[in-house]
């Protein structure tokens, strides 16, 4: 499946501007044979926007979401977009994925909130894994810091997950996780992983960009620079099965040792 990773920050506090920007991005994917295209971070509403996350945020059948799925029914593309979720009083960093039919599909909340800023404006998810199957693909859900702890990818590697799609707000000076662990855990856990990141200053953070799609070889089917862009590369399920077939990782695992880790 041919997939697009819109490395942007879109234009935090104006929610119509960032629908535009996807809009766009999205009639440029569709454009270019892509069956899914994959938002940073919050992208919807901005990162760095302190109480406005709260005022912005909605709930996941919200107008915003309705939005998006009018976006990806008009090109014909799947989309998973970041946003600020609203339920009762809790507000969670989330990310929707809808079908390319305007459907919504799976909703992941953010497990593991980084720093000062997302604790004291989100609640954390509890739900570890949350997948959807998408033209021939089980498609699973994880945001930014989620990534970094391994936990989390093999959960997803024992459910079965094909594509890890990863909103991300990466800052500096952590461009490594972009850079090196990303790529590892693709190839630890045999899967894809659509790494998406903001890019540029906001608020007290520099954001390094870097997005990329690693493969289960670890390699790197294309990785940004530091600029916005938008970038396609294909998820390749023959692929995908021959590379699980050569690599032994999870069916050499001795689940019986690792008790204490839990």
């Amino acid at each position: 499946m041919r997939t697009a990773l819109l490395q942007s920050s879109g234009r935090p506090g104006a929610v119509a501007e960032n629908l535009k920007v996807l809009g766009e991005a999205a009639d440029r994917a569709a454009a270019a044979g892509a069956g899914l295209l994959v938002t940073s971070e919050m992208f919807l509403t901005g990162y760095a926007i302190g109480d406005d996350i709260a005022r912005l945020a909605e709930p996941a059948d919200g107008d915003a979401a309705d939005a998006v799925a009018e976006i990806a029914a008009r090109h014909g593309l799947a989309i998973a977009y970041a946003y600020p979720e609203r339920d009762g009083e809790a507000v969670y960093n989330s990310v929707q994925l809808i079908s390319a039919d305007g459907t919504r599909l799976a909703n992941y909340r953010k497990t593991h909130l980084f720093g000062c800023l997302e604790r004291d404006h989100f609640t954390p998810g509890e739900q570890q894994v949350v997948q959807a199957e998408l033209n021939g693909l089980t498609v699973g859900l994880l945001i930014c810091y989620d990534v970094e702890f391994p936990e989390n990818v093999r959960a997803h590697a024992l459910a079965g997950t094909d594509l890890l799609l990863v909103p991300t707000a990466q800052m500096h000076p952590f461009q490594f996780v972009a850079e090196s662990v990303v790529p590892v855990r693709a190839f630890e856990n045999q899967m894809y992983v659509a790494y998406v990141n903001r890019v540029g200053p906001e608020g007290e953070f520099e954001f390094v960009g870097l997005s990329v799609l690693a493969g289960p070889d670890g390699v790197a089917r294309t990785r940004a620079g530091r600029t916005e862009e938008l970038l396609l590369a294909d998820a390749d399920p023959v692929l995908l099965t021959a590379s699980r077939e050569q690599n032994p990782y999870l069916k050499d695992r001795r689940p019986g040792l690792y008790r204490s880790l839990a």
